[in-house]
């Protein structure tokens, strides 16, 4: 079964090897408690894209769940960088031919079975490398289709942990009637997506969810709020109803693998007119500056 394991590159606690010979052990505490934080960073052109807020949001769920940091940023920006390099040499093309996802996660370590936290155990570190998708220009001009569904998730969802059982129930709604996302409400108001945050356009307004335990702030925030900000486009966080999401003008998905992306049917139903609109074509091209811009 492991052959069908691509033999990928991967880092885990100092080594540098491949995702099909790499094991951890039965008793880390990732594996048996899902206790431990992931970041996922996408690299255009071997380019690491917003690098340091990435690192910032890796930093504070660390905090959150009190594991120790086990690197500084030049530390993590070493491992990435390495991993860069070594999948471009194992598909045979230069770095810059290349479009990579780089997976980073820490997990409390390995002790004995007891939920409370054990003091003075080494934190595990591992890291992969793959190819980052990007959607065809025919697949945007189609945006996708998603459901709905109650958030019935933990109420610490700032935190980008790995127990994600939830998100994976929740994504499973939306593949077993071919979506592509499930967007989720608790008490009727929208959090996010099961795997990407979620926008509302309507009357030219840009709307997400504010920042807080009930929703994992995506480095797209940002990056979002800096391109309404530079094309005049109002960009407003506040609790968004769910009435307010089905009258949508327009509904963005973003996520490190996402991007922006349209969304143009929910639940069965057309969004909008059921087509891209103009704010997820600014926006789609503001960040492709954006990307460009990467250093």
């Amino acid at each position: 079964m492991s052959e069908a394991i691509p033999a990928l590159p991967c880092w885990l606690n100092g080594e540098m090897g491949n995702i099909r010979d790499a094991k951890v052990s039965v008793l880390d505490r990732g594996f048996i408690f899902g206790d431990g934080v992931y970041e996922v960073v996408p690299a255009y052109q071997g380019r690491p894209f917003r690098f340091n807020e990435h690192m910032a949001r890796l930093e504070r769920s660390l905090g959150e769940l009190r594991i120790r940091n086990p690197m500084d940023r030049a530390g993590w920006r070493q491992v990435v960088d390495q991993l860069i390099q070594a999948y471009a040499q194992h598909v045979g093309k230069r770095v810059e031919e290349t479009n990579q996802l780089v997976y980073l996660q820490v997990t409390r370590g390995v002790a004995m079975r007891d939920h409370v936290m054990p003091a003075d155990i080494e934190p595990t570190v591992f890291a992969m490398v793959n190819r980052l998708y990007i959607y065809t220009p025919e697949e945007r001009s189609r945006g996708v289709e998603c459901y709905t569904a109650d958030d019935f998730r933990w109420k610490k969802a700032h935190i980008k942990s790995t127990s994600l059982v939830g998100a994976v129930l929740a994504r499973q709604i939306s593949a077993d009637h071919g979506g592509n996302e499930t967007l989720m409400f608790r008490d009727g108001w929208l959090s996010e997506a099961a795997a990407s945050n979620v926008w509302v356009v309507k009357n030219g307004v840009v709307l997400g969810a504010p920042k807080d335990n009930l929703v994992l702030e995506g480095i797209r925030y940002g990056v979002f709020e800096e391109i309404c900000m530079q094309q005049g486009i109002p960009f407003e966080l506040r609790r968004v109803s769910r009435e307010e999401v089905f009258a949508a003008d327009e509904i963005l998905l973003s996520s490190a693998t996402k991007e922006v992306l349209p969304c143009t049917k929910l639940d069965g139903k057309p969004v909008g007119n059921g087509r891209p609109g103009p704010i997820y074509q600014k926006l789609f091209d503001g960040y492709q500056q954006a990307k460009r811009a990467t250093s």
